[in-house]
């Protein structure tokens, strides 16, 4: 008897305190843009002139989909074309960024400002990351 209230008790906590963590990660994506990426590409993902490429419809994300993972945890250096304008500057990396954390941001900002592709899952994106070690 004891042993099944000691049960039911936890599972009652576990009830209570798991819902509450899919919030915190459920805007995670657009957090970790606004917090690492929006000084450069926007608040909308339109870039800077003929400096920073847009995010916001950029046939780049839809071409590079594999490499994507890769780009955000390692930088760009060299020459790009977004919706055929060339730009070439620097985008630094974001290193300590987790696999999950890499996850939600890239599916925010491919699922935003115009933006369509399917969801990316965290196996896919560790399997990516794989090629750019």
């Amino acid at each position: 008897m004891r042993i099944a209230f000691r049960l039911l008790l936890a599972c009652a906590v576990l009830a209570l305190t798991v819902p509450g963590c899919f919030p915190v990660n459920k805007n995670q994506g657009e957090r970790l843009y606004v917090e690492h990426c929006s000084s450069c590409h926007g608040g909308e993902g339109q870039g800077l002139a003929r400096l920073i490429p847009p995010l916001a419809g950029a046939d780049y994300l839809a071409l590079h989909r594999a490499e994507l993972p890769c780009l955000v945890r390692n930088g760009q250096k060299g020459p790009i074309v977004v919706n055929g304008i060339s730009y070439n500057n620097v985008m630094p990396g974001e290193k300590g960024m987790s696999p999950a954390q890499l996850t939600n941001l890239l599916n925010y900002i491919e699922n935003s400002w115009g933006n369509k592709s399917k969801p990316r899952t965290i196996r896919e994106v560790e399997e990516q990351l794989q090629a750019c070690r």
